[in-house]
């Protein structure tokens, strides 16, 4: 598994801003917004690329363009929903998955009550979007649903991530792609990343 932690100046600098106490619902917004468009660029610098011809002003010239259809992004509910917007100004053509799973605070395992995967699946790149990759067990359960609906290559995206996250998807889907904002100390004794951001959930739609 490859895992990419940003080392973008602005995605240091947003996250941090993320982890401010007092932080108000809007800044968190525009934040997660600002975020999510940095961490999409540097999670497709590797889509493969194909040259075709184009008229240009000054003649026929060779361009490069994207060679495959463009990704899917997979928002987890209700948190990745907050990224959708950002990530969708670097892909405006992407088609939307939806998956809803979410974790059971008590057991914390997911628990999955919705999920709305296109068709085509098997022939796009996916991209899974959350802030936050804690035990990883939602991810987990998000990256075998795609691969059970064909999808054969997955990129996950999280602004903030704890190394018990990682471990549980590379030791499981080592072919998965992490592209993360802030690997983070650890998960304290509920399972909430230290230093974390909160409930990144709660922030975003303001259900504090």
């Amino acid at each position: 598994m490859s895992v990419f932690e940003s080392s973008h100046p602005l995605v240091k600098h947003k996250v941090s801003l993320l982890r401010d106490n007092n932080i108000s619902v809007k800044a968190f917004r525009e934040l997660t917004k600002e975020i999510s468009m940095l961490l999409t660029v540097e999670a497709t610098q590797n889509l493969s690329i194909k040259n075709i011809p184009l008229t240009c002003w000054s003649g026929e010239i060779s361009v490069p363009i994207l060679a495959d259809k463009q990704p899917t992004l997979v928002p987890i509910l209700r948190a990745g929903l907050g990224m959708l917007e950002g990530s969708l100004s670097i892909l405006p053509c992407a088609k939307i998955s939806v998956v809803g799973i979410q974790r059971n605070e008590e057991t914390l395992e997911p628990e999955s009550y919705y999920e709305n995967i296109i068709s085509d699946i098997e022939s796009r790149t996916a991209i899974i979007i959350d802030p936050m990759l804690a035990t990883g067990g939602t991810a987990l359960a998000t990256i075998e649903l795609l691969k059970a609906s064909g999808c054969k290559t997955i990129i996950a995206l999280f602004m903030v991530a704890a190394p018990e996250g990682i471990k549980l998807i590379h030791d499981a889907h080592p072919d998965v792609t992490l592209t993360i904002g802030a690997i983070d100390e650890k998960l304290n004794e509920q399972g909430y990343i230290l230093p974390g951001l909160g409930d990144a959930g709660d922030k975003i739609f303001g259900t504090l």
